[in-house]
């Protein structure tokens, strides 16, 4: 083989050797993300989870318990915004829709967190802007643009853990205005995602799932205002009926399960 023919061969190996390379390095950056993104999604439904423990403990000052419970939700989710932080080099340009499908879980369950506690502080929908601004540096500087798409698919899990909020407290003190204020509530954001459901397909699925949370709300709601208009009952037995009639409310309800592919590949499915 002439000396022309080997410096080519090595030529060609080189450029086959930078491809493996970064085919290489996207691999471990694509397990990095996927993991970070699995972190995210248990410590954001551990607040979750928090969140509703909290608001089913007896509270005089219901308001104020509620503002403890976002404060304390608001504080667990800096965990959250910390491993954002220490990612945000692995989605620096186009990188972040590269991997976008192996951090979007992650992303969901975030906004639904967060939503739930800002719920619980404010009455009212955590706006586009405010989840921005959780996920920038000291400076604003966002660690990547937040998608539309995943800000919508996050408040529309929301609708489902407000269902639970509702009628897991149902009975307890302020527990039927309550659930009045939050059937409003779903009411008005299952009327405004609608709205988007023909631009995104993963919205119309998840919009089933809100339609049944609201159906559910509504029927509890249903049987409060016709217990309360058929006898002439104290608050207290009142509260005793519409907690014996709970389980038809709540039965079922652990049957939509969300199944969230982080990645392309089945093994990379997201099992939270």
């Amino acid at each position: 083989m002439s000396s022309e023919s080997e410096s080519e061969c090595r030529s060609v190996q080189i450029i086959f050797d930078q491809f493996r390379q970064e085919f290489d390095d996207e691999n471990d950056r694509r397990e990095r993300l996927i993991k970070a993104s699995r972190d995210i999604t248990n410590l954001s439904k551990k607040v979750i989870f928090l969140l509703h423990r909290i608001m089913n403990e007896d509270a005089q000052d219901i308001q104020q318990h509620a503002k403890y419970a976002y404060e304390r939700g608001i504080d667990k989710l800096r965990e959250v915004q910390e491993t954002y932080a220490t990612i945000k080099v692995e989605l620096q340009g186009d990188l972040f829709w590269r991997h976008h499908r192996s951090v979007s879980p992650g992303l969901q369950e975030y906004v639904e967190a967060l939503s739930f506690a800002h719920y619980l502080g404010h009455g009212t929908l955590v706006t586009f802007t405010q989840v921005q601004s959780t996920l920038s540096d000291s400076n604003g500087v966002p660690y990547f643009l937040l998608p539309e798409e995943d800000y919508l698919l996050g408040l529309s899990d929301l609708t489902g853990e407000l269902m639970r909020f509702a009628i897991s407290g149902i009975a307890r003190k302020g527990g039927r205005t309550r659930a009045l204020q939050v059937c409003n509530f779903v009411r008005e954001c299952k009327s405004d995602f609608d709205r988007f459901t023909p631009f995104m397909k993963e919205l119309r699925k998840k919009q089933i799932v809100t339609n049944q949370s609201l159906e559910k709300i509504e029927d509890a709601v249903y049987a409060i205002v016709v217990r309360s208009s058929e006898y002439d009952l104290p608050p207290e037995m009142v509260d005793d009926i519409i907690s014996r009639s709970l389980p038809s409310f709540t039965s079922g309800s652990g049957k939509a399960k969300r199944s969230r592919v982080v990645g392309s590949d089945d093994e990379h499915e997201d099992d939270y």
